[in-house]
């Protein structure tokens, strides 16, 4: 028998997979919504022009255009070598760009600094593998027309709760800012031409570790005394420190008289974080001077949500003080953090929700539809979620298959019985 699947790095989500997906984005929803954010919705499709402005980085590439309505095949035919001509929409592969162009659309009314939740399908034309889709969700909250530090730490703090309310207690905030990247590079000799390429090598720190982030700039060709004392700052002897956020611990991170404005903007986030967290000493925040985030838009603070269980990222973001302008005509601050909500799935079992229960009527074939109408009703009426099933020979598969669906309860039902009064026993 032939299988019908869906499209290659998609997939189609099952009951029971997609009651866990809502209950995880309930929680998220609910933290943000406490936090003082409003949720929006963008269109799927955006005009390609917007979609290959530059903003999106590598992210452009992947990009899935739309063919422009009534093309012919001869008007494809002397089009294929020119993407623009053939699409004037695509499939949004972020919530940044939309939310931007969002903003300067409605900009008249929205508030002056305005915090948005923004939740939905993106699209990318990956490679598909295991953990990476086509189709995904991202979870977005965003804040703009606000340039202090008290964006960057509401959205810190905003994150942190909606992490601790999924289960997941312990989780950091690795930060880093843009501009210190660029000083640091200049300060040890990199030419701004060479920057974009180094900070390519300097990302894969993690995973290829010094050595192999010193042979890759010089298998770059990169400015050879540059190199040298990039090399010799990576290598110098490093002290342990008990709180791993605070001026003290910034500046040591860093090589010599780093701008004080950067330095009292990150120490700012960090005070504003641990107060709204109700701590004090140990703030969940770790200055990484390493971090680089592959965006090309980002132009100062940027961060990634870490947690112990696992190596990789939960989720980051940061400031993109020059997009809205690029729709608006005049610049307007904002700064996001984004949940990688597939991950957060993957990695939280909320269970079910203990106060709803659900129930399985399962009934013989001669009981009359009206009877099993009557009875389904009360139960709802009652707050419980019903399915109705047919009795079928194995019976305990049809029970085992409604509990993986999530249902709680069962009850047999035969003509003639009472409604309301229905003997209901546990599925597990």
């Amino acid at each position: 028998m032939a299988t019908v699947n869906a499209p290659r790095g998609m997939r189609d989500i099952l009951p029971a997979d997609k009651a866990r997906r809502e209950r995880v984005l309930t929680v998220i929803r609910e933290r943000y919504l406490a936090h003082g954010f409003d949720e929006i919705e963008t269109p799927a499709l955006e005009e390609y022009s917007r979609l290959h402005s530059g903003m999106g980085g590598d992210n452009e590439k992947l990009a899935y255009n739309v063919l422009r309505r009534g093309m012919d095949a001869e008007a494809i035919r002397e089009g294929a070598d020119d993407a623009a001509a053939l699409s004037d929409l695509g499939l949004r592969y972020d919530l940044t760009v939309p939310l931007a162009r969002f903003f300067a659309s409605n900009r008249g009314q929205l508030p002056g600094v305005f915090r948005a939740i923004q939740i939905g399908p993106v699209w990318r034309a990956e490679r598909p593998q295991k953990g990476r889709y086509r189709q995904f969700v991202q979870c977005d909250i965003d804040i703009m027309g606000d340039d202090s530090s008290r964006a960057e730490a509401e959205l810190m703090v905003a994150s942190l709760d909606a992490v601790d309310a999924l289960g997941l207690d312990g989780a950091s905030v690795r930060i880093n800012d843009r501009r210190v990247l660029d000083w640091m590079l200049d300060a040890f000799g990199f030419t701004a031409d060479e920057r974009p390429g180094v900070l390519i090598t300097i990302d894969k720190l993690d995973k290829i570790g010094p050595d192999g982030i010193v042979r890759e700039l010089r298998e770059r060709d990169a400015t050879a005394s540059a190199v040298d004392a990039f090399e010799t700052f990576l290598r110098r002897p490093q002290t342990m420190e008990f709180n791993p956020f605070g001026e003290r611990q910034i500046r040591k991170a860093l090589p010599g008289n780093a701008p004080d404005e950067i330095v009292d903007h990150l120490v700012g986030i960090g005070e504003a974080v641990a107060a709204g967290r109700g701590i004090e000493g140990d703030i969940p925040l770790v200055f990484d001077p390493f971090l680089v985030r592959g965006m090309g838009y980002y132009t100062g603070t940027i961060f990634e949500l870490a947690h112990p269980s696992v190596p990789y990222s939960l989720g980051g973001g940061g400031r993109y003080d020059g997009m809205i302008g690029r729709f608006l005509g005049q610049q307007v601050p904002a700064v996001g953090f984004s949940l990688g909500f597939e991950r957060l799935v993957d990695l939280v079992d909320l269970g079910a929700d203990a106060d709803a229960q659900a129930v399985v009527l399962v009934h013989d074939a001669d009981v009359p539809v009206a009877e099993l109408v009557a009875h389904k009703a009360a139960l709802i009426r009652s707050g419980s979620r019903v399915r109705l099933e047919r009795r079928v020979k194995n019976f305990k598969a049809l029970l085992e298959r409604s509990a993986a669906d999530g249902y709680t309860a069962f009850a047999t039902v035969s003509a003639g019985a009472e409604v309301g009064a229905l003997e209901l026993k546990p599925l597990t």
